[in-house]
């Protein structure tokens, strides 16, 4: 399978492995810190997914999302449990044999006390052929990478403390910038000149968010784009619309 072409401004998709977070059991936060890391590198997170244990779905989205995005992330699904079935459901999506990698499993067997490096604990040295390994400094039971996919733990502090390592192998963008407003006014109220300023600053992406609390209703309007000249003419022309509307407005940012 042909690599993704890179674009001008780093993509990324998460894919979220696991049944006990489709059942609830389970909350996952891992696609919120994603998110966040990666807007610190430039990085743009455009989709998400989750799939149930499932081999074949799995390895299926793997394969849709590969092309379409310079980086994919995995979380979930590769301890040393029967449903751990994640590296080999990444080996399938790439038609790629598993092996055990010999630092994956020295690394471990240094972790563990005599007789307790046990055949289950010993698959979490089953690496796809061909994939770099990513250094898991919380557990030592790395994650790997295989071309634009990286593999990597579902338990919260594990899979943060692998981007710590993954990060210097990813290609940087201009960072994000956004200037948010809030104003007390409902959306429906605004919608028509809202539309017209993003219909006016095409460089710059407008969004509108409602909240509702015990003090009344309003919404924070939020200008973003990687021109700061842009996104402060953006707000600013937010702000004299909602001046016109005899509207009380606020900047939080920007």
């Amino acid at each position: 399978m042909s690599e993704p072409e890179q674009s001008a401004v780093p993509t990324a998709a998460m894919l979220v492995i696991g049944d006990e977070i489709l059942s609830g059991r389970t909350q996952d936060s891992n696609f919120a810190y994603l998110a966040k890391f990666l807007a610190a590198l430039g990085i743009d997170l455009r989709e998400g997914r989750i799939v149930a244990d499932d081999e074949v779905g799995i390895a299926a989205a793997i394969t849709a999302l590969r092309p379409r995005y310079d980086y994919v992330f995995t979380s979930g699904g590769i301890g040393p449990t029967h449903d751990d079935i994640t590296t080999d459901a990444v080996a399938k999506a790439f038609s790629t044999p598993v092996s055990v990698h010999p630092e994956a499993f020295a690394q471990l067997a240094g972790r563990y006390a005599p007789g307790e490096f046990t055949p289950a604990r010993q698959r979490m040295a089953r690496i796809p052929e061909g994939a770099l390994l990513i250094r898991n400094s919380v557990s030592v039971a790395p994650g790997f990478q295989l071309a634009n996919v990286f593999v990597m733990a579902g338990v919260p502090m594990i899979f943060r403390a692998m981007l710590e390592d993954v990060a210097p192998r990813l290609r940087r963008g201009s960072l994000v910038r956004a200037v948010t407003i809030r104003a007390s006014v409902g959306e429906g109220r605004i919608a028509d000149a809202l539309r017209a300023l993003q219909g006016n600053h095409k460089d710059v992406v407008i969004g509108s968010y409602p909240y509702f609390r015990e003090d009344g209703y309003g919404v924070q309007l939020v200008a973003r784009g990687r021109n700061l000249a842009a996104v402060e003419a953006a707000a600013m022309a937010i702000e004299l619309m909602l001046v016109e509307a005899g509207v009380a407005s606020e900047r939080l940012s920007g």
